[in-house]
C-alpha cells in the first residue's frame, strides 16, 4: 500500500520537473539590427582630442545584447580608467551608455541615437558644483577611423566646444 502512494508522489513531482526541463530548450534570442550596429566599436581604438589621448577596447558581453569597453588614457586631471557598458533600449528606442571613471564616485549614463554615420549622445553632470548638460558626437569616417566632438552647457548657459578629436582602429 506504501509503494503506490510512493510511486503516485515521485510522478506527481517529476511531471513539473520535465516539463520546466523541455520549457529551457527554447533557443535564446537574437540581437536585433540595433544591436548589431553597435559592431562597429569592436576591437580597440586609440583616441586623441585636444583634452585627452586614450586606448579603448570594446568587446562583445556575454550573448550579445550589448557591448563593454575599458579605457585607460591620460587627460588634465592625470591618468584614468573607465569601464563603459553600451546596449540598445528598446522600450525608449535610443542606445544607452554607462560610464564609470577611476577619477570619483558615480558615474554618466547617456542616451544616444545614430543617423547614418553620425552617433549624437547626451548626459547630465556638474561643472564646479553647477549642473551642465553634455553632448557628444561621434562621426564614422570610414570603419578604422572616427571624429568626435564634445560640447557642453553649465546651469543652462550657451553650448561650448570642450574637445574634438579622433580614434583610429588599432585592431
Amino acid at each position: 500500500m506504501k509503494r503506490p502512494v510512493l510511486i503516485v508522489l515521485l510522478l506527481a513531482l517529476a511531471v513539473p520537473c520535465l516539463a520546466f526541463g523541455q520549457a529551457q530548450t527554447a533557443p535564446p534570442p537574437k540581437p536585433g539590427p540595433e544591436i548589431e550596429r553597435l559592431g562597429f566599436l569592436v576591437g580597440t581604438w586609440k583616441t586623441e582630442s585636444t583634452s585627452s589621448a586614450s586606448m579603448i577596447t570594446w568587446e562583445w558581453f556575454v550573448g550579445g545584447f550589448g557591448l563593454v569597453g575599458r579605457e585607460e588614457g591620460t587627460g588634465p586631471g592625470g591618468k584614468y580608467s573607465y569601464l563603459r557598458v553600451m546596449t540598445f533600449d528598446p522600450n525608449e528606442k535610443v542606445y544607452t551608455h554607462y560610464m564609470m571613471t577611476s577619477l570619483g564616485p558615480g558615474g554618466a549614463l547617456a542616451k544616444g541615437t545614430v543617423a547614418g554615420n553620425t552617433w549624437h549622445w547626451e548626459w547630465d553632470g556638474t561643472v564646479s558644483g553647477k549642473p551642465a548638460k553634455y553632448r557628444f558626437t561621434v562621426v564614422e569616417v570610414s570603419p578604422t577611423a572616427n571624429t568626435t566632438k564634445v560640447e557642453r552647457s553649465v546651469a543652462g548657459g550657451p553650448w561650448t566646444v570642450t574637445a574634438e578629436g579622433k580614434g583610429t582602429k588599432v585592431k
